[in-house]
């Protein structure tokens, strides 16, 4: 594939309402993952594994990304309606400013329902094998890899509540 060809697809993708985007394509098997430290909003050293034991949603995103800022509130809305001991939504700040503008941000567009969480940006990224922001892990209760989704979407939306749900379902048993 040509550079240009790759180029006009990643424009085409931003383009896209994040509603009209597909759900998150899931691996045929869970794989691997490394964890970078990063900190909670109180300053707590955290990896995933502390984590272990829930379904979690990992959303790498930055203040000064727009497509992050956009789906930000559908995330929150997800955690709202399924957060709780079988799943959370793990939004991985990457702001190299640190968490206040990441707590502005919160209070500015009313996110209520998610924690604070950052990284150290190339650190994140590298760990994760982000390419750009927006990008969206979902990791099993064991700490594995079922899936991801690189650009934003509306994670709150009837076709992911339900994808999720079955995927909280199938891990419990």
């Amino acid at each position: 594939m040509r550079r240009r060809d790759l180029l006009a697809g990643a424009l085409a993708l931003a383009a896209t309402p994040a509603a009209a985007r597909p759900l998150m394509p899931l691996h045929e098997t869970p794989r691997e993952m490394l964890s970078p430290p990063y900190v909670d909003g109180d300053g707590r050293d955290l990896t995933l594994a502390d984590f272990h034991g829930r379904v979690v949603l990992l959303n790498i995103w930055a203040t000064w990304c727009a497509p992050c800022r956009e789906e930000m509130p559908t995330l929150d809305a997800l955690q709202a309606r399924l957060g709780g001991d079988d799943f959370h939504v793990l939004p991985l700040s990457i702001d190299r400013a640190g968490l206040r503008p990441v707590r502005r941000f919160y209070d500015e567009i009313g996110i209520r329902h998610l924690d604070m969480y950052l990284a150290e940006d190339i650190r994140a990224m590298a760990a994760f094998a982000v390419a750009g922001l927006p990008t969206t892990i979902l990791i099993d209760r064991q700490g594995f890899e079922l899936g991801r989704l690189a650009g934003p979407a509306e994670w709150d939306s009837a076709r992911n509540v339900a994808l999720f749900e079955a995927i909280i379902a199938n891990e419990r048993t």
